[in-house]
């Protein structure tokens, strides 16, 4: 099973009520997401509240039965983030309401906290790890598609193939990706 049906049966089982499922659905995916939003942000604290306020308007929308599930949750999650960054840059702060409608408490993070987030980010540095480990075929289309959130079909023609061939550039990079977050360091 590809990783993304196994995070999109997550999702489906948090739609069904099983509240385990989207921990694990944020688990397997926290550290693609916090990094590229450090990496944007150059604030881990910051990307820390982006990733908080991204992650409970995923579950927000995942439990909403009018909204379709996505193909692909992790390029849905990562839209989502880039939403969230674009606002609160308009806004000059994070917006809340999200974490605010599921009566979740702001996050306060110490030295710590703020120390962990940066090891993270570090060992998951995602275009550099990217780059290096990616034919430039899958790596262009992965950051086509979910890093400046293009559609398919205008990948396609900016690479000159097939949409199939693009969704299965982005597949095999981010299964790639993931295989290299989870590897033993």
């Amino acid at each position: 099973m590809t990783d993304e049906r196994e995070d999109r049966k997550l999702l489906e089982a948090t739609r069904e009520g099983e509240a385990e499922a989207f921990g694990e659905f944020f688990r397997r995916n926290r550290a693609v997401v916090l990094s590229a939003l450090r990496a944007r942000t150059g604030d881990s604290e910051l990307a820390a509240d982006l990733l908080a306020e991204t992650f409970a308007a995923a579950l927000v929308n995942a439990l909403d039965e009018e909204r379709v599930l996505p193909d692909v949750p992790i390029a849905w999650v990562m839209t989502i983030a880039r939403h969230k960054l674009i606002d609160s840059a308009r806004r000059g702060e994070v917006e809340r309401s999200a974490r605010e409608r599921l009566a979740l408490e702001p996050l306060e993070l110490d030295d710590d906290s703020i120390r962990r987030i940066e090891a993270l980010i570090d060992a998951t540095d995602v275009e550099a790890r990217l780059a290096e480990q990616l034919p430039p075929d899958q790596f262009q289309a992965l950051r086509a598609r979910v890093f400046d959130e293009h559609e398919y079909e205008e990948i396609a023609r900016e690479l000159r193939c097939s949409r199939a061939v693009v969704r299965k550039r982005v597949s095999r990079a981010l299964k790639t990706l993931r295989g290299a977050m989870e590897a033993p360091r």
